[in-house]
């Protein structure tokens, strides 16, 4: 049996950690339990999963002490130890957490048990493992990020079938496809004869992009993983969309673009909401003055910015209102929210935009999407490679997860993209930097 020692930010990541680890011993630290009663207050999404954890310890309590070792239902233990007097080396004798969890995992295995100290905190496993403590990383979540499902493929048909596929407007395929997925139909024998399909999981057969020739608000596709974005965007079926890849890639404004066509022009979303978390890049400048609106307009820049793009642009027409976001957020139909209040709210009819949703851990993308009312529409969007969240990567992050797990559903649809379309100058910092 093993015995895994958890950091604080484990069981913040995921409340469900302590009933990952099967049939092996699960150590949480008095120096663990008093960090997270120091955040419990909190209003965000961090305090909600301490209060969850809380509970569920608290609901443990009916099998013994947790001071002792209670069974888990997997067959494992959970024991919540006092610190102990362990003598550490000069660099360590400070009174921080950090120091006390390790210094407890340190004396457990001191004692002979097989210790593995699991923490998101890098710095953290590397003070660890100078001690020679066996030290992970929470791996329950993690995504093979070299391996995800890209959304599209390319195959090579006989001219046959391109010339079938133009006729009868569909194809069976000989192989399996993902719903949704997005497929080029190349020809074996003349490379420039090729077609544009879409896998239908009601029909098993490939079909043609329903939304070929449509510039939603203006916006003309200019690649090939723009076309299929704008395919499940628009795509009424498809009530989940992931878009991931590079910066510039089009990503926020092909969302944004389909989703003020499905909410001011079809009308068939009751409003357009627009939210990302509020995670800064660098230094946080702190404290901002200013009513909530007021605050937000430093953290959305980015959705204001495409969003002026698109309404002064709309049809080619300049919009002589130089507030034209405030007059449709006026009129009910577009609200631009941080994702620290949606907790708790009902999103029914809504065509919903998460952006930068890369700094989301798979907890928080659930309570998200579990925000999805009757006939709401939810588009994530984001960059695996650019997380400024410390307690995530590229493949522990909400947004791959996310892909991993939905990729066989028939609901959802996924474009990974690779090129970036912003301008020349973005395209060789992505490549060169």
């Amino acid at each position: 049996m093993k015995t895994f020692v958890l950091d604080t930010n484990v069981l913040i990541h995921d409340p469900d950690s302590i009933f990952a680890f099967e049939d092996n011993k699960v150590v949480i630290p008095m120096a663990v339990i008093e960090e997270l009663d120091g955040l419990k207050h909190g209003s965000d999404e961090r305090g909600q999963n301490v209060r969850s954890i809380t509970r569920k310890l608290s609901a443990l309590r009916s099998r013994g002490k947790l001071s002792e070792n209670i069974k888990l239902d997997g067959g494992g233990l959970l024991k919540i130890e006092l610190d102990h007097m362990v003598k550490l080396p000069y660099e360590f004798v400070s009174p921080k957490t950090d120091h006390r969890i390790i210094g407890l995992a340190m004396e457990l295995q001191q004692k002979g048990e097989k210790v593995i100290f699991i923490s998101k905190d890098i710095n953290l496993r590397i003070k660890a493992e100078a001690l020679g403590i066996e030290t992970q990383d929470y791996e329950k979540s993690k995504i093979k990020i070299e391996e995800l499902y890209r959304g599209w493929t390319e195959i090579t048909v006989p001219s046959k079938a391109i010339d079938v596929f133009y006729k009868d407007k569909q194809l069976k395929p000989e192989k399996s496809f993902y719903p949704n997925e997005g497929v080029i139909l190349k020809d074996d024998a003349n490379p420039s004869k090729s077609a544009l399909a879409k896998y239908d999981p009601q029909k098993k057969m490939l079909t043609p992009l329903f939304h070929m020739n449509v510039n939603p608000w203006g916006v003309k596709p200019l690649n090939l993983e723009q076309r299929f974005a704008i395919e499940l965007l628009l795509c009424n079926e498809v009530k989940l969309v992931t878009l991931i890849g590079v910066p510039g890639a089009g990503k926020t404004l092909l969302s944004l673009a389909c989703g003020l066509q499905k909410t001011l022009e079809e009308n068939l979303f009751r409003k357009l909401f627009i939210a990302r978390p509020i995670v800064p890049m660098g230094n946080d400048l702190g404290y901002l003055p200013g009513t909530k609106e007021e605050k937000l307009n430093s953290w959305m820049g980015a959705i204001y910015d495409n969003l002026e793009f698109l309404l002064h642009n709309h049809a080619g027409q300049k919009c002589d209102d130089d507030d034209s976001v405030g007059y449709f957020m006026s009129t009910g139909k577009l609200e631009i929210e941080a994702l620290t209040y949606i907790r708790g709210r009902s999103l029914p009819e809504q065509f919903i935009i998460i952006d930068d949703a890369q700094n989301l851990t798979p907890h928080e993308i659930k309570t998200i999407i579990s925000r999805a009312g009757m006939n709401t529409k939810i588009v994530l969007t984001g960059d695996p490679y650019q997380i400024d969240n410390p307690y995530l990567d590229a493949a522990s992050n909400g947004l791959t997860y996310l892909v991993e797990h939905f990729k066989g559903q028939e609901m959802f649809g996924h474009i990974n993209f690779t090129k970036t379309e912003r301008s020349k100058l973005a395209q060789l910092a992505g490549e060169l930097l």
